[in-house]
């Protein structure tokens, strides 16, 4: 089980966003956050700490950079069963980081618009994003991970009934990290290599990526192979409406 006592909160899908964060602050939660997110937060009443005052570095290269630093990723990254992790974080002065909420830059949504550039298809490219939840999936062992707005409910409802998040719940949501950041970055890959540098698009993208969903497990005596063509729906970057340019309309 892992308690939490630190949450670290960085949205921009922000559905549901501030009665979790409510539930989490009157449970005695620290609640860090950053740009928009720490904004609507406070706009809400809620005591939160911009992630450049929790590092010590302020937020630069118009956003860019926010949460690619030690006091962020060794406060995720530490596994609290090693002695040598929790002695280098209190050499550096680095509290954990319990409970991670990030949802990514809407890369599909922008890019699906007919008025999109290749400049604005690139700034809306997520660094920090991906780097927290790969951080804090890696390390579910201590950290719960919430990428999705509909886990708000089970996390929040299994932090009232026990007061700290299950083991299979948090491996649940890691799980769930890492299929999303996939699908991320093939939605990334499959736009950008259908264009060559000045933007125009190519009828196909150069690498195609698709993600697939079991929908049931085997029936017995049933082989592999069939499984395959009639058990997983296929989730093409673009499912039906993709049009020749590689990306979700």
């Amino acid at each position: 089980m892992a308690k939490i006592q630190r949450a670290l909160l960085s949205v921009s899908d922000k559905t549901g966003l501030i009665p979790l964060a409510r539930t989490l602050a009157a449970g005695g939660v620290e609640l860090i956050s950053t740009g928009g997110t720490a904004k609507a937060l406070a706009a809400a009443g809620l005591p939160v700490t911009d992630v450049g005052t929790y590092t010590g570095f302020p937020e630069m290269l118009d956003g860019r950079v926010k949460t690619l630093h030690p006091k962020v990723h060794g406060g995720i990254l530490a596994r609290r069963d090693l002695p040598q992790h929790m002695a280098a974080l209190e050499q550096h002065s680095i509290p954990t980081i319990d409970l991670l909420v990030v949802n990514l830059y809407p890369f599909v949504q922008t890019v699906s618009k007919e008025e999109c550039s290749l400049e604005d298809a690139i700034e809306n490219i997520d660094i920090g994003g991906p780097a927290m939840l790969r951080s804090a999936a890696k390390n579910h062992a201590s950290v719960t991970v919430i990428v999705d707005p509909a886990d708000y409910t089970t996390v929040l409802d299994e932090l009232h009934m026990h007061s700290e998040v299950a083991a299979s719940t948090r491996f649940a949501l890691a799980k769930k990290v890492f299929a999303h950041t996939a699908r991320y970055d093939g939605a990334i890959s499959n736009y950008l290599t259908a264009r060559d540098a000045t933007g125009a698009v190519h009828p196909l993208p150069a690498c195609f990526n698709w993600q697939g969903t079991r929908l049931q497990d085997l029936r017995y005596g049933e082989k592999n192979a069939r499984s395959v063509r009639h058990r997983l729906q296929l989730r093409h970057a673009a499912r039906r409406s993709r049009d020749r340019r590689g990306y979700d309309r």
